[in-house]
Order: structure tokens, then sequence, then C-alpha cells
């Protein structure tokens, strides 16, 4: 038979997830389209609660949020630029954004305080990088995760080393499991957003992602198998390929969309099948089959 793809193979899950985890996930807009399929399917999933995070100092900054036990007040709240007077913050996606500073702060803290409730017990963790390019503001020297519409002149753009994604991914596992007992210690699966960011050209968008993937695979590489070394099974990591399925696999522009930079409904949802095909025990499948045609029967989320 002629060989029309070139499939990308990869051993099943090191860290798999199962419908008696519960799962925190994190990251660009395709953590929000696998994010909601899962929770349609009826796993025990809560996903981006500050909103899309595109870069990994952004989702590290949140997960400094989610451990702490500061919430949103006055001087977080941001205007939003070129006209449009809601208020957010620079740490959310303008999903939030609200047309006064109190019903920001609301909504926010609502969503903060249910999501640290979440992320105390949960035991798995899904993250999902889209780009290795962040915006620093100049007046705080932080990264923003959004720049809100804001004047270019208040931001500095650049591009994450593969050095500073590992280091953002040693923080982010150690905040995470800080403290915790063995029972709650939190496994990581990771991977990169198949979404292509042209901003900066097919060259600079392969250069961010090559940042990313380095940045991971150094990670996994060093600091998550000594900590897996640490105890039995205690913390561990994988990674998914999502982002070379859609290069290699899915390479045809048909499973795109329009603005052929974000993959078509129909390449989301290949990608999710191939992911639960990875991480989802064999036993479990069956429940994930009939979950699957109960939503699609019912177009309800399965409880």
């Amino acid at each position: 038979m002629l060989k029309l793809q070139t499939p990308v193979t990869d051993l099943k899950c090191k860290v798999g997830i199962s419908y008696d985890d519960k799962i925190m996930m994190l990251g660009s807009c395709f953590s929000d389209n696998i994010g909601r399929q899962l929770a349609d399917f009826g796993f025990d999933v809560c996903v981006n609660p500050f909103g899309t995070l595109y870069n990994p100092i952004s989702i590290l900054q949140s997960i400094e949020l989610l451990v702490s036990d500061r919430l949103f007040g006055p001087s977080d709240c941001v205007q939003i630029g070129a006209g449009d007077e809601r208020w957010c913050s620079f740490y959310h996606h303008t999903s939030f954004a609200r047309a006064t500073q109190e019903e920001f702060l609301a909504h926010a803290n609502e969503a903060l305080s249910a999501a640290r409730r979440f992320f105390a017990t949960c035991n798995k963790v899904i993250l999902t990088f889209g780009t290795a390019w962040c915006f620093r503001n100049v007046a705080t020297g932080t990264v923003v995760s959004n720049c809100l519409k804001r004047p270019a002149s208040e931001f500095v753009r650049e591009r994450l080393s593969a050095s500073e994604v590992t280091s953002a991914l040693d923080r982010i596992a150690g905040l995470s499991n800080d403290g915790n007992s063995v029972q709650h210690l939190k496994q990581f699966i990771f991977t990169i957003s198949p979404i292509r960011h042209f901003k900066d050209g097919a060259h600079g968008n392969q250069l961010s992602k090559a940042a990313l993937l380095l940045g991971v695979d150094d990670f996994l590489n060093g600091s998550a198998s000594e900590m897996t070394s640490n105890g039995p099974d205690s913390v561990q990591a994988d990674y998914f390929p999502a982002y070379e399925i859609m290069m290699d696999e899915l390479r045809d522009y048909r499973f795109y969309a329009e603005d052929m930079c974000h993959p078509s409904q129909q390449a989301v949802d290949y990608i999710r099948e191939r992911f639960l095909d990875w991480a989802l025990p064999a036993a479990e499948s069956p429940q994930l089959e009939a979950n699957i045609r109960i939503f699609k029967q019912s177009q309800h989320r399965i409880r």
C-alpha cells in the first residue's frame, strides 16, 4: 500500500490521564479547544482560569497566583486601550474584561478562588505553550499575558531562549509540588500548540517553536528525570507531539481554518483523538466512547 503520510508515532504516555483524575489545563487556545472537549466528555477539568495564555512566563505567573493567597485588587486593574473603556489586568486574557473595575475584580477573584481550590487537589497539569515571544511592561519590568491594546511604547518585545523556557518549567514544577504530600503531587503533560504565529513570518515562527521544543526537552531530560528518581513515580512529566502531528500528518491546508494558521475543527478533533489514545488507559476507552455518544446525542456536558 502507498504511504501518503509520515505518521508521528510515540510511546504510550508515561503520565496518562484517567476519569479518576483532576486535571488543570493552562495555555494557548489549543488548551481551550481540547480542554472544552475533555469537559464535554466527562473529565474533571479546569481550563484556563485566567483566559488564554501564550508564553511560558505568563503560565508560570499564573501558577504563582494559584499557589499564593493574594487576590486581585485595584492596583491590578488596567483600562484597555484603542478606545475600549473596559477594565482587565495584565494577568488575564481580554475575555475577562468588564465595564468597571469592580465588575472585573469580582469576576477575576471568583475565578481565581475556584481555580485555587481546584489546583490544590488536582493531580494532573496539562500545559500548552503557543509562543516563546513575550511582552515585558516597561513600567513594571514584568511579562504580561496580554497587552490589552495598550500603546506599543509601554512594552518591550523579547523572545525567550530555550534555557529560559526550561527555567520556567523548573519553577512551575517546584511551586506546584512544594509542600504537597506524595498523594497530592502533580504530574505534567506538556505540548506545543500547533497554531502557527506568523507575525514574524515562517522562519520567526519556527525559531519560536524551536525554543519551546528545546526548553521542554531539556526539562524532561534534566529536572523531570531527577524529580522522578527522588521517589516512586512521585513526579513525572511527558510530552505530547500535537505540533508535530499537525506539521507532518496533517500538513495539507484542508486541515487549516480560513486564516491558514489555526487548525480546522476536523484537525482539532483528530489531535484530540490521538491525545486520548496516547494518554487514556485502554480499560477506560469504553467509558470514553459511551460518553462521546451521549454528548453527541444530547449536546450537554457529561456530569
